[in-house]
């Protein structure tokens, strides 16, 4: 009877948690008791209740932990790059209208220097251009500052679950101690606490002999070890405190982790910012460099209404540099941007070790060669970039060079004044009317805006079909085509020239219908500048774009995917361990037959032993 009374409490407890997360259905072990001898043989004692077992299947928990992991690291990440893909692509907020307004006004410009109204469309639509990218940069770096917040809030759920799993574990350990038994409800709760560990970041687990579980994470690192925890916290880097980073706790001091974190919440934000956020910002300055540079170089070679060489156009910083925390020494660094062709928007850390520097990717370690001394005579070149170095660093002292993460978010319209636009070229070429021969003057090409003597005048005066002197000095051969470079400008004659045939290059004032360098400043659009040369600022933004619509679309593919993989392991193990009402109904029953039963064969036994004593009383 006591037998089934404890089976009845058992299946009215599976009824009872037949909706509770993590429950395994537990079911009676029933064995036979030993019987009493007698002459003729043994009489049976009946049956009993050896263990409660928990209906539970090791490798599915282990496949559920793994689902549980890899699910929840995509569902952040899909939710962070679906929103960083809508941002760069919409039309409403990303680069590429700006860009195409403002070169539109450019043509604008173009097709009618004089025009004041054209200009001033103009100036609002730089200021447009330099908005759109600084709009960006905010949002990008508002996401870096939420990927900061989820991480510090995965890492105080991280270090919760490991305590209380760590609890559990002592109660598990006390209680098995105690009745030899399994403690089959706080088994269920510390795997319910294990998988929403595992939902916060990738984990191994190490069933222990005393009935505890160990946890591991990252490149095996202890998180619960018997009934003690490690903690795990959350710092700023090396050299930016704003950017967190995770660290392990450990007996020797604290341990940086992200590398080494996979899976989970945690591992999908520190994904999420390693392979996609901060590519995407690098790519954003890295177009915002290029466009200003590039744009500023072309103003710089025009002559503006007032007849003045053309200023910079937009302003924009140049990279950022981080000293690391530990840095001894009082040692600098200033870095310019150089050269487009090579330059990447990638950060840089600068090293000394005593003697020399050297430079490696932030990104990946990998080492990255480097010329030049590092004086301000001969920089430091490399990635694009001349850094120039100064103070007394120590050995060991670090510096991390930035080369374009912040770049967008700097750009500013300089020019306010319309008449400032320099869409003139400096200079013109023209054909004396009293030449003989049939040969043409090409139009001037600035090709050094800084000669001192730009502005200033010079006549090629041709002294026979094949010589010419400048100026009136000199002679110097000619060949038809060639070019010819005077004063910081470039022009070629072709033809067949006659001595005395003349020909002048002069400062082109008051030029205002002249276009020249407006067309060249059109061309920026599409020029190629970066990535040895051939791909342009257009493109560039449009890679960024693809990128990162790309990978999203990998990104929710793999969730699709992981939600599909997870689906089916809970049900696996749902119809492994879950508890089925039918069944249990059906338990009930049969144990409260067997329960009334035995209580008839009590009722019968006493009865006869009734019978018996008033036999004896006769």
């Amino acid at each position: 009877m006591l037998a089934f009374q404890r089976a009845l409490q058992m299946t009215g407890h599976n009824i009872a948690n037949a909706n509770t997360p993590g429950y395994s259905r537990q079911v009676a072990e029933f064995s036979t008791r030993i019987g009493q001898s007698a002459g003729f043989g043994y009489i049976g004692g009946g049956t009993q209740i050896t263990t409660i077992k928990r209906i539970y299947d090791a490798m599915l928990g282990e496949q559920l932990r793994t689902s549980t992991s890899g699910q929840a690291r995509y569902s952040v990440m899909n939710t962070l790059a679906s929103r960083l893909d809508t941002m760069l692509a919409d039309p409403n907020t990303g680069l590429s209208t700006g860009l195409q307004s403002f070169f539109g006004a450019l043509q604008d410009v173009a097709n009618d220097p004089s025009s004041t109204p054209a200009r001033q469309a103009l100036l609002a639509d730089a200021n447009g251009v330099a908005q759109r990218f600084h709009s960006l940069d905010q949002r990008l770096a508002e996401t870096e500052k939420e990927v900061n917040q989820r991480i510090s809030l995965a890492v105080a759920d991280i270090n919760r679950l490991a305590s209380s799993i760590a609890e559990v574990n002592d109660q598990i350990a006390r209680a098995s101690g105690i009745s030899g038994q399994p403690a089959n409800d706080l088994l269920d709760r510390r795997d319910v606490l294990v998988r929403d560990l595992a939902a916060q970041v990738s984990v191994s687990t190490a069933l222990q002999d005393d009935g505890t579980l160990s946890v591991f994470i990252g490149s095996g690192q202890t998180l619960v070890i018997g009934t003690s925890a490690k903690q795990l916290a959350v710092r700023g880097s090396e050299f930016d405190p704003t950017r967190l980073e995770v660290t392990y706790q450990g007996s020797s001091g604290n341990i940086q982790l992200d590398s080494n974190l996979t899976g989970g919440t945690l591992g999908g934000l520190l994904d999420f910012r390693r392979q996609m956020l901060d590519p995407s910002r690098q790519s954003l300055g890295q177009t915002a460099v290029a466009f200003v540079h590039s744009f500023n170089e072309q103003h710089r070679s025009g002559m503006d209404l007032r007849g003045a060489l053309g200023g910079d156009f937009f302003g924009i910083d140049s990279p950022d540099i981080l000293h690391s925390a530990s840095n001894t020494g009082s040692g600098t660094v200033s870095a310019t941007v150089s050269d487009l062709s090579t330059f990447t928007g990638e950060d840089y850390i600068l090293q000394f070790d005593g003697a020399a520097y050297s430079l490696t990717r932030a990104s990946n370690g990998q080492p990255v060669a480097m010329s030049g001394s590092g004086t301000l005579a001969d920089p430091f070149v490399a990635g694009g970039m001349s850094m120039t170095v100064g103070g007394s660093a120590a050995a060991g002292d670090r510096m991390m060079i930035r080369g374009a993460v912040n770049a967008a978010g700097s750009i500013n319209t300089l020019i306010s004044d319309p008449q400032a636009i320099a869409m003139a070229a400096p200079t013109r070429t023209s054909a004396s009317i009293g030449n003989i021969g049939d040969a043409s003057i090409s139009p001037a090409t600035v090709v050094d805006r800084n000669d001192p003597a730009l502005l200033t005048s010079a006549v090629v005066q041709f002294t026979g079909p094949n010589t010419y002197s400048i100026n009136g000095a000199g002679s110097f051969a000619y060949t038809d085509g060639a070019p010819i470079l005077i004063n910081g400008s470039e022009f070629t004659v072709s033809g067949t020239p006659q001595s005395g045939d003349q020909f002048t290059l002069e400062p082109n004032f008051g030029a205002v219908g002249d276009n020249s360098n407006g067309l060249l400043l059109a061309d920026v659009q599409s020029a190629g500048l970066l990535d040895g040369g051939t791909v342009s600022i257009s493109s560039n933004y449009s890679q960024l774009v693809a990128g990162v619509g790309g990978t999203t679309r990998q990104v929710q593919a793999n969730y699709d995917a992981q939600n599909v993989v997870l689906a089916n392991v809970e049900s696996a193990q749902l119809a492994k361990s879950g508890v089925n009402l039918d069944e249990e109904a059906a338990n009930l029953i049969r144990f409260q037959q067997a329960y009334q039963a035995a209580a008839q064969v009590v009722s019968v036994a006493s009865t006869l032993f009734d019978a018996l004593l008033n036999a004896t009383r006769r």
